[in-house]
């Protein structure tokens, strides 16, 4: 069985309460490509409000997630706190989270972990830095990144999990990884999951890209094998995501 194409739309610190409201209303009027999966994260201020005005179709999902249940944690956000806003998704790891924020892989190992067994899904960021790229420690960086998931969860909470590629230096740069980047980096990614996880998580688990995703480039991202989607940053502030959403078509 083919696996779902997964589109996720990360705001990142954008958007106030009317700009938001504009960008879901376009979203919801918009024909949309239904055998996609679409999943949108909002700031955590305007979790509520997307999620009462996005469509049902459309998952919303948090930013990031703490690793404690409830407590005197300021600033941060539990998992009970997103399930009881009827929110379904986190993500854990992206780079601007591993590197502003000095995240270590432990930590995203943790937060993880505390995600799925809370009842959420989670996209999983990995992604190595210009400087490892040209050091060619890539396949290095995002298998070391992937262990220490590995290391908290079953096999079969890799169900609940999209992982998705982020190369630094192409996130917001407006530098993408080639068709054969990304290609090469994704299918070492399916079969670590072969080797460390299980065949059934290779053949299950998406596996997305994130980096300057566009509608100029997605289609031909898309074609490869082993893309199972986007995870995009400002370009699913405009328009153009639904371009993006449906270049599986």
């Amino acid at each position: 069985m083919p696996r779902k194409f997964f589109v996720g739309g990360n705001f990142k610190m954008n958007g106030v309460a009317d700009s938001l409201s504009s960008i879901v209303a376009n979203l919801n009027a918009a024909q949309v490509d239904p055998n996609t999966e679409v999943v949108i994260a909002p700031p955590s201020l305007y979790l509520l409000l997307v999620r009462q005005l996005a469509d049902p179709k459309f998952a919303v999902s948090a930013q990031n997630v703490f690793d404690k249940p409830n407590g005197a944690f300021t600033g941060e956000v539990s998992v009970e706190q997103l399930r009881d806003a009827k929110i379904d998704w986190t993500i854990v790891g992206h780079s601007e989270r591993r590197t502003i924020l000095k995240e270590d892989d432990d930590f995203v190992a943790r937060k993880t972990k505390a995600a799925i067994e809370g009842g959420l899904n989670v996209i999983l960021c990995i992604g190595e830095s210009l400087e490892d790229r040209e050091a060619d420690k890539t396949l290095d960086v995002v298998t070391r990144q992937l262990n220490a998931v590995a290391g908290v969860l079953s096999k079969e909470q890799w169900a609940k999990v999209v992982i998705a590629y982020e190369p630094i230096w192409a996130i917001g740069t407006g530098k993408v990884a080639t068709t054969q980047q990304a290609q090469e980096v994704h299918a070492t990614i399916r079969k670590w999951l072969a080797d460390k996880i299980s065949p059934e998580a290779s053949d299950n688990t998406r596996v997305i890209y994130g980096g300057s995703v566009s509608e100029k480039n997605c289609r031909d991202l898309a074609k490869e094998p082993d893309v199972d989607g986007f995870l995009v940053g400002g370009a699913s502030l405009k328009p153009a995501f639904v371009d993006i959403i449906n270049s599986n078509i």
